[in-house]
C-alpha cells in the first residue's frame, strides 16, 4: 500500500472515530423524553368513587429520577400563563416501572369524590408533566394529556 493511502486511511479513521464519539457524546445529552400519554376520567357515580388515570412512558438516558403529574382545568390561570417547573414542584408524583432499556412506564392514579367532582369546574382539563433525569436534566410538557369533566 502506497504511503499516501495509508495517511488516507488513518485520517478518515481519526475522523469517523471523532464523529462518531461526538454522537454518543450529543447522545447522552438528549433531553428526557415523555412519550404515549395518556389520561383517563371517570366521574363519581352513585356512591362510587371515580379516578384519573395517567400514564405515559418516560426514556432518560441517565435514568428516570421521577415523574410529577399535575391536572389543571383548561380556563385556570394556568392558561394565561405557562406553568413552570416550580408551579409542578408540589406535584404528585407517578409511580414508574422498567419497560426497556431506558425507558420507564408511569403511572399516576387518582380517586375522584363526589365532592371534589362537586368542586371541579366541568369542561376540559389537561395533564402536565414533568420529568426529571438522574442527571437533573428535566422536560416540562404542559399539555401531556387532555380529558373533559363533564
Amino acid at each position: 500500500m502506497s504511503r499516501r493511502a495509508v495517511v488516507l486511511s488513518v485520517t478518515a479513521v481519526a475522523v469517523l472515530g471523532g464523529a462518531g464519539t461526538f454522537a454518543l457524546a450529543y447522545a447522552g445529552e438528549q433531553s428526557p423524553v415523555l412519550e404515549r400519554s395518556t389520561a383517563r376520567y371517570t366521574a363519581p357515580d352513585g356512591g362510587r368513587d371515580g379516578s384519573l388515570v395517567f400514564t405515559a412512558d418516560a426514556t432518560a438516558s441517565s435514568g428516570v429520577r421521577d415523574v410529577k403529574v399535575l391536572a389543571w382545568p383548561a380556563d385556570s390561570s394556568f392558561a394565561g400563563k405557562e406553568l413552570t417547573e416550580k408551579d409542578m414542584a408540589g406535584a404528585e408524583t407517578a409511580t414508574c416501572e422498567p419497560s426497556g432499556e431506558d425507558t420507564v412506564r408511569c403511572t399516576y392514579t387518582a380517586a375522584v369524590t363526589g365532592a371534589d367532582a362537586a368542586e371541579s369546574p366541568g369542561g376540559p382539563w389537561h395533564v402536565a408533566v414533568l420529568l426529571r433525569a438522574g442527571d437533573g436534566s428535566t422536560t416540562l410538557d404542559t399539555k401531556a394529556a387532555g380529558f373533559h369533566v363533564g
